[in-house]
């Protein structure tokens, strides 16, 4: 089958954060190996990252053949923060990012000395796009009374304007501090993650009004009904889902969290709103358990994503292989940029340790 590209539609907030207008990106799927070539595609690969001194690190949402991959030669599967900081620690000089732009960018940031690949630089993330930085910063401008919080999904030019970063697991403790502080937050870029935080804080925050397209997506009513055909199920919810969505979670965390919960919980059946690459990492460590993907769409109506970032899904052992050969798709930050990009993310980092959090699976989406 040959690769296969889709227009993907996603919101973009205007200048004042009181609408969304709907902008378009594209995707493209690589090409599925066959069997026998995939066989050899790995094989391939292992040797390329030990003569290149290369460790791949992958993310949750990416195909399965990637994550074991990643296991399997010494790499880590990993959600974005944590796959930086063990690219950051392993003595390997090129890491090798499976996943989205953005987690590129980090590993970047946090390891300006190395090489970093990835499979596919056009990997985006809807919420990176809906909040460039030529808008961000004068918004920031406009409200210099306000502490600026941004979420690890984001560019290394939105991290560097702001005061803190924060993933999905350290979001609440990091703006409670600060709510106690008597501080007043601007936050960016995803509004139910925002408001999430916000509900549970009671902290004075002005919200970025971006989101993810695959969790935007998640159904209220028709993850009730869902709970009714399942009644012994648990229900696991990431914090960038709506509202609604997280209202009936019986846990609601990272990526990591949700893993953590599903090994950790009697039950027997969950039902997951996060992106169905989680799915693999949770059957491996839980054979015995049944993972069903949260609804994505209510009757007789499309869903964009179906619980699938398309970005994550364009990542695959044949562009793998072809960044090793060709030594292509290297990631480039703004020198500019990295100093000032690394003092949000050390400054959570810190406050991790402060709080005794550990530093290893405090990672977004």
């Amino acid at each position: 089958m040959a690769e296969q590209k889709i227009s993907i539609a996603y919101e973009h907030p205007d200048t004042a954060q009181t609408s969304c207008s709907t902008a378009h990106a594209w995707a493209r799927k690589p090409r599925e190996p066959e069997p026998a070539e995939k066989a050899e595609l790995i094989a391939r690969i292992k040797r390329l990252l030990k003569e290149q001194d290369a460790v791949l690190v992958s993310h949750y949402y990416v195909h399965p053949d990637l994550q074991d991959l990643a296991e399997a030669t010494g790499g880590i599967v990993s959600d974005s923060l944590d796959m930086a900081n063990f690219g950051h620690q392993h003595p390997a000089k090129t890491i090798v990012v499976a996943g989205v732009r953005f987690m590129g960018e980090t590993a970047k940031i946090l390891n300006p000395e190395k090489r970093v690949l990835m499979p596919d630089l056009e990997a985006e993330c809807s919420l990176d796009l809906g909040c460039p930085i030529e808008e961000f910063a004068p918004f920031c401008d406009a409200h210099p009374d306000r502490v600026v919080v941004v979420y690890a999904n984001t560019s290394a030019a939105v991290k560097a304007r702001a005061d803190w970063m924060v993933t999905s697991s350290i979001a609440l403790p990091v703006v409670k501090h600060l709510h106690e502080q008597g501080k007043k937050i601007l936050w960016a870029p995803d509004r139910h993650l925002g408001d999430y935080v916000q509900q549970q804080s009671g902290a004075d925050m002005l919200l970025w009004q971006g989101s993810c397209i695959v969790h935007d997506e998640y159904k209220a009513k028709e993850l009730q009904e869902m709970k009714a055909q399942h009644p012994g199920a648990l229900v696991l919810v990431h914090p960038e889902s709506p509202r609604a969505v997280i209202q009936q979670a019986d846990v609601v965390g990272s990526t990591t969290q949700l893993i953590k919960a599903a090994q950790n919980a009697p039950n027997k059946e969950f039902i997951v709103a996060t992106d169905n690459g989680i799915l693999h990492k949770m059957r491996t460590l839980c054979p015995d358990k049944l993972f069903l993907e949260a609804p994505t769409a209510g009757r007789g109506a499309n869903c964009t994503s179906c619980s699938h970032c398309p970005w994550m899904a364009m990542n695959g052992l044949l562009n793998l292989a072809e960044v090793l050969e060709r030594g292509n798709n290297e990631i480039h930050v703004d020198p500019a940029f990295i100093p000032r990009a690394v003092l949000p993310i050390k400054r959570m980092l810190d406050f991790a340790k402060q709080i005794n959090l550990p530093t290893r699976g405090i990672g977004n989406a």
